[in-house]
């Protein structure tokens, strides 16, 4: 289907950049991304995805936003304390591009409904700030075959990486327990550094374009690291474990995702 001039206007600067084009930004719009989380890293992602013209956006989140999470989550504003996630993060993306479909699930991401939420998509965003959830998004990828990208924040830090489940190294490939700056239970009272977020939220836009459109290079078998003090990117190679529970040769629990 062809753009309508107001897309072709909107999308312009794509439509004009050499090795992207149309063709890719019909990609973009046939294209179907689910974000699980609407917070510190899901608001650029969502912010940016949604510009870019992606077809259609899932968004799970069951939080309220708080006066604290203004200073880093920039999906959200001041009037919309006491609000739904989901509910202020739908208002502002549909204010930002009303071509995009967006599918708002305001429940907690759990082992029950997570299979449901991700199956419609082409690829997951976890842009949770817990390691049970994204063990659970791991597992459950790793059981569909869904493409997935994997983020932390920490304090002034952030990591990413990107996961085709039977090709590259999963999370519990890098990580079989929680590494101790993320940890594994709620996230820490202090922090992050607002724009840290930002900063990996943006790169999981850019590695879910890259996906849909086929253009570049994925961040696949290394993990990103990113340093704010000191300015500094660093990759880390990650291989496959065989003996991963997830993804290896005998998984133990790819069982328990399905429900």
């Amino acid at each position: 289907m062809a753009f309508s001039p107001e897309e072709r206007k909107r999308y312009c600067r794509h439509l004009e950049l050499p090795g992207f084009g149309g063709r890719a930004q019909e990609r973009l719009r046939a294209g179907r991304v689910m974000v699980v989380g609407c917070g510190g890293l899901g608001s650029p992602a969502l912010y940016y995805l949604a510009a870019a013209g992606i077809g259609r956006i899932g968004l799970v989140d069951s939080d309220m936003v708080e006066l604290s999470n203004l200073q880093r989550q920039i999906l959200h504003a001041t009037p919309d304390i006491g609000r739904p996630k989901v509910d202020s993060a739908v208002a502002r993306l549909r204010a930002l591009n009303p071509h995009v479909r967006l599918a708002p699930q305001g429940e907690r991401l759990t082992a029950d409904n997570a299979r449901e939420f991700f199956a419609p998509y082409d690829i997951v965003l976890d842009a949770t700030d817990n390691y049970a959830s994204k063990y659970l998004i791991n597992d459950v990828c790793v059981a569909l075959h869904k493409p997935f990208v994997h983020a932390g924040i920490s304090a002034f830090c952030g990591q990413l990486l990107t996961v085709i489940p039977g090709q590259s190294a999963c999370l519990r490939c890098v990580y079989p327990v929680p590494p101790p700056a993320l940890g594994a239970g709620p996230k820490a009272e202090a922090g992050p550094l607002g724009p840290i977020p930002g900063v990996i939220g943006t790169l999981q836009a850019i590695e879910a374009i890259k996906f849909l459109t086929g253009l570049g290079a994925l961040l696949t078998g290394s993990l990103l690291t990113y340093d704010g003090l000191a300015a500094e990117f660093k990759t880390v190679h990650a291989p496959r474990n065989p003996e991963c529970p997830a993804c290896g040769g005998h998984p133990k629990l790819q069982e328990q995702t399905h429900g």
